[in-house]
């Protein structure tokens, strides 16, 4: 059996590999030199920069592809668990390490609200719940038929899935601190926690069950470790070629067309990248019915990002591996970015500093960042030519403040992402950071299926398709092709 994969981000790395233990010719196909998609890694003056995920949860899923081939994950990566998870800050300038120790969580929960302690206590319990039924059971099932959304919907509605993560943290937790920090998870995988079904409070509880890792040498490391496997096991791998058109014949996968116009045939064709691109850009339109037709229109998409990477001539101890900032405002913040799709001064933000942990990725006496800024998508028109620089100097006049003194004059590297580079360069829709918003009407069935609706022999795995974005969702979305394939 001959499968082609469109995309090396770690969705498709891991179809890849998936397959290849079935027995199939895999040929995986990547449009830049190198491969990753939105875990690509950037080098510049010394420094390394991930692109893209840095929190590595639910590591078996990542030494289940090695354990495919009878190989140890230990021999090709190197991951080591963080003692504190995020360090937010809040508003005020006060701080919250939040980890898995439940001791120094409940003391510092105390300290803010102590009714909150058993509230706390509670909705964890409940996300166990959501977890077991959500991810144990759900994650890799493909929900590619009606029915089978059917059958789960009493089971999800008992799991107040109609609720959002903002509004079920909110009935546990009583004070406004505390339920931005528990709510923040869907912004991890490109949701707003006032409108993302409440599902996605498992990843609560999914950090809680294997806590949250670092791949030391970033999180390209691990790309590297997964090429290398799949060079060892003889998986093609094409880089610095883009697949121009999916070729079919009667709704049936014949092959795929190169950007320097070879055609390679194959009995399947698995999409790592973004579902609306390959369904407008690479097939034949004609063929899509009305009905499908609709539903790509209906979906709404996650925000975009803002990317800042820097790095200084000196150090910052004090600053943890991943700090989450509150703006002033929170809800009003993400109404802006969501639905008004306009930019907003009292910004929330992301800040990874890797060589907290990996002192490899700077050179000897310099740190390394990037910071993450959630920002409206391309439907907002914005012109980022402008506002890129913007937002840079607001991002270094707010880092300067709360947390880095002195910033400006110690950045010896620097660049910056907007979510242009998203949609040209990762061909996402509107430059969305996450393809489309986790929402329960965009959940399971109602996303992008696995299996694709309107052609045989097409599948996707990735951001867009179910169980959805984040590292393990789209390591999930690999195993669902086991049961399809």
């Amino acid at each position: 059996m001959k499968s082609i994969v469109i995309g090396s981000g770690f969705g498709g790395i891991a179809a890849a590999l998936r397959l290849k233990a079935k027995d199939h010719n895999v040929t995986l196909i990547e449009k830049h030199p190198d491969l990753g998609g939105r875990a690509r890694v950037f080098k510049k003056n010394g420094f390394t920069f991930d692109a893209g995920p840095t929190v590595i949860t639910a590591p078996y899923l990542i030494e289940e592809l090695f354990e495919l081939f009878n190989k140890q994950s230990e021999d090709y990566i190197k991951l080591t668990p963080l003692s504190t998870w995020y360090q937010f800050i809040f508003e005020d300038g006060n701080k919250f390490d939040y980890s898995g120790n439940e001791e120094k969580m409940k003391k510092q929960i105390r300290e803010i609200n102590e009714d909150d302690v058993k509230g706390y206590e509670d909705l964890v319990k409940f996300t166990k719940k959501i977890f077991d039924k959500g991810f144990t059971e759900l994650a890799d099932v493909p929900f590619d038929k009606p029915l089978v959304m059917m059958k789960q919907l009493p089971a999800l509605l008992k799991l107040k899935s109609y609720k959002s993560v903002y509004s079920l943290v909110s009935s546990y937790i009583k004070n406004e601190k505390l339920r931005r920090m528990l709510s923040m998870h869907p912004l991890l995988v490109g949701g707003n926690p006032f409108t993302t079904t409440s599902i996605y409070g498992l990843i609560l509880y999914l950090e809680k069950k294997w806590g949250i890792h670092y791949s030391m040498g970033g999180t390209g490391n691990i790309i590297r470790g997964l090429e290398k496997l799949m060079i060892e096991e003889g998986i093609e791998i094409i880089k610095g070629h883009e697949v121009t058109n999916i070729i079919s014949i009667d709704n049936k996968i014949e092959g795929v067309k190169l950007d320097n116009h070879k055609k390679i045939s194959t009995n399947n064709v698995i999409c790592n990248a973004d579902p609306p691109a390959v369904y407008e850009k690479l097939l034949d339109q004609s063929k899509v019915s009305s009905l499908f037709e609709w539903k790509q229109k209906r979906m709404e998409y996650s925000m975009g990002l803002f990317v800042y990477y820097f790095g200084t001539k000196k150090t910052y101890p004090d600053v943890e591996h991943h700090t989450i900032k509150f703006g002033d405002k929170y809800k009003e913040h993400l109404n802006d970015i969501f639905d008004k799709k306009k930019l907003n001064k009292d910004i929330s933000y992301y800040l990874h500093r890797p060589s907290a942990t990996d002192k490899s990725m700077a050179p000897e006496g310099n740190d390394c960042f990037y910071v993450l800024v959630p920002v409206p998508n391309n439907q907002s028109k914005l012109d980022w030519k402008i506002e890129g620089e913007k937002m840079k100097d607001l991002v270094i006049d707010k880092m300067e403040k709360a947390l880095l003194p002195n910033l400006r004059e110690n950045i010896v590297t620097d660049f910056y992402l907007t979510p242009d580079y998203f949609e040209k360069e990762l061909n996402t829709k509107f430059g969305s950071g996450f393809s489309i918003q986790p929402k329960f009407t965009q959940s399971a069935y109602f996303r992008f299926h696995n299996k694709s609706e309107i052609c045989k022999g097409l599948y996707f795995v990735g951001a867009g398709t179910h169980p959805g974005a984040g590292v393990p969702g789209v390591l999930s979305s690999a195993k669902v092709l086991d049961k399809i394939i």
